[in-house]
């Protein structure tokens, strides 16, 4: 994977200004294991705008973005996922296992300094959206924002946390994330738990959009006429938009992911909100438009150095 060392992209939405702060960006996974559901010819023939900035045909990778999504929103700093982290164990996960980087130096480059931020949005409990909840200080993890509300997904906490086993014991790597990334948080007394609506403030709501994971969610923006939505995980590629049965190999619960996400791209679509997923690469974010029975792109925001198609792609 290739550092991103470009500035933090900015756009205004409304009331609120959106930040975006790229960690990393490159190739990641063949696509064949991260969307067995793909249709073959998907990529090929979409080649002219997935190519370079979310595939790479050589190889047949996905190309995917780390990135945290800032947000100044009715004079609070709203952070929306955290990353990998630095100095974690992550046994089997190459791309995360003890990585180093410079997360908060790219924040604060950004103009955003931990002490700063008053929220922090986990839209789900996996190893790239937590890691920089928390920092090592003393041998100890502790908060890395300290004066900062995290909003945890209940069902989330409860899946990977010790009463579920960590996750019914299915990987290690589970306990590790939640007793490093997560458990800190509730100790320091800074976890806020919610489940199926929960207001942040006037221009943002989370909302539960299960199935990536038990807890995952949407952060949904309304201000003035402007809207969008973070979607975390519920797609990794511009390819899922096209395909939305189409799933990531990390999916839980395949058929209630793909529901969730018809949903999502159906209002989305519909009330037009830009849509923002947590790994999109190029410009990070984009419009999207019902087709048929299905999807199609519309026109990328201005967030990022990458192009898309500049007219609806795909159907």
């Amino acid at each position: 994977m290739r550092n991103e060392n470009q500035n933090a992209a900015r756009m205004v939405l409304g009331d609120v200004e959106v930040i975006r702060v790229v960690e990393w960006q490159g190739p990641f996974a063949p696509t064949s294991g991260m969307f067995p559901g793909a249709g073959g010819d998907v990529w090929r023939d979409n080649e002219d705008w997935l190519a370079p900035d979310h595939w790479e045909p050589d190889g047949d990778l996905a190309v995917l973005a780390l990135q945290t999504w800032v947000l100044r929103s009715g004079g609070r700093t709203v952070l929306v996922d955290t990353g990998v982290g630095n100095g974690r164990e992550r046994p089997g996960m190459p791309p995360f296992h003890r990585h180093q980087g410079d997360f908060l130096g790219l924040l604060a480059r950004a103009g955003v300094l931990p002490e700063e931020v008053d929220v922090v949005v986990n839209t789900h409990l996996h190893v790239d959206h937590v890691g920089w909840n928390t920092v090592e200080a003393d041998g100890e993890w502790v908060p890395t924002f300290p004066n900062a509300r995290y909003l945890v997904p209940a069902a989330d906490d409860f899946h990977y946390g010790p009463g579920n086993s960590y996750g019914n014991n299915a990987r290690e790597v589970d306990r590790l994330i939640y007793e490093d990334s997560v458990a800190p948080i509730h100790r320091a007394g800074q976890a806020v738990l919610w489940d199926g609506l929960h207001r942040v403030d006037e221009h943002l709501t989370l909302e539960s959009a299960p199935g990536h994971t038990p807890g995952s969610s949407v952060l949904r923006l309304a201000s003035g006429s402007d809207r969008a939505v973070f979607v975390g995980d519920l797609l990794h590629s511009p390819v899922q938009i096209l395909e939305p049965c189409c799933n990531s190999d990390a999916c839980l619960a395949p058929a209630q992911a793909v529901a969730s996400r018809r949903r999502i791209l159906g209002r989305a679509a519909d009330e037009r909100e830009l849509l923002v997923p947590a790994h999109f690469g190029g410009a990070g974010a984009v419009e999207v438009r019902r087709a048929g029975g299905g999807f199609a792109l519309g026109p990328w925001a201005a967030t990022g150095q990458g192009q898309g198609p500049s007219t609806p792609a795909g159907g």
